[in-house]
């Protein structure tokens, strides 16, 4: 199996050599380079070519919000995942406007650190539960606003909402034509007719209806 190539982009020797420890004890990740800030953390997205770029926020030079701009501008497949004591929705919807595919905050488990890695890498989302709250007040928010001119969830099969709760839990194609013994060209279809039937037009705005109608566990 091919690893999962990741660079990390954070100012703090401390936490990157940490970083590196943690995650070098998963043998499906491999560390292809550091950075100490965001500028740096560009140069070497576009060099080094990684899956998936860790990103810290607040750094000299340049912050973590533009890096993620510039490296999705110049290497769209590249997956940038924040990792950032900030836990406020300032930032956390300036990340996922740059680009970021997820959000952890630096008191998260290794274990959450590790699975948003492989998630992201796959072409998924991963919020860590605290944040994928801001994503519900956000949507409620928005709903009130509308005058109750919210999404409904009845224009969906009961297939459609197995292959919404699936793509927004991170599953890959792959793995969602493989569990619902489907072809990846049917998945393709769903997800199409998804969008379309709840004008949706990101994968940020799948996740935060998915959470909002409670297709994703956020315990």
């Amino acid at each position: 199996m091919t690893p999962i190539r990741v660079l990390l982009v954070d100012d703090h020797a401390v936490v990157r050599a940490g970083l590196r420890m943690l995650l070098s004890a998963d043998v499906e990740l491999e560390i292809v380079g550091e950075a100490e800030n965001g500028a740096e953390g560009v140069r070497l997205a576009v060099e080094l070519a990684p899956d998936v770029v860790l990103m810290d926020i607040s750094m000299p030079d340049m912050n973590g919000i533009e890096a993620t701009r510039r490296i999705k501008e110049q290497c769209p497949d590249i997956a940038v995942l924040a990792l950032t004591m900030h836990e406020d929705d300032q930032y956390f919807f300036e990340m996922l406007a740059a680009g970021a595919s997820g959000y952890v905050p630096k008191r998260a488990a290794p274990n959450d650190l590790i699975s948003a890695i492989h998630a992201v890498q796959r072409g998924g989302v991963f919020l860590f539960p605290s944040v994928a709250r801001l994503l519900v007040k956000d949507y409620l928010q928005r709903t009130d606003q509308t005058s109750g001119a919210g999404r409904s969830f009845e224009p969906l099969t009961d297939r459609e909402r197995e292959v919404l709760a699936l793509i927004a839990q991170g599953r890959s194609n792959q793995e969602i034509a493989d569990r619902l013994v489907i072809s990846i060209k049917t998945v393709n279809r769903h997800r199409e007719n998804i969008m379309a039937k709840l004008n949706l037009h990101s994968r940020v705005e799948l996740v935060r209806y998915a959470i909002e109608k409670g297709l994703i566990e956020l315990t």
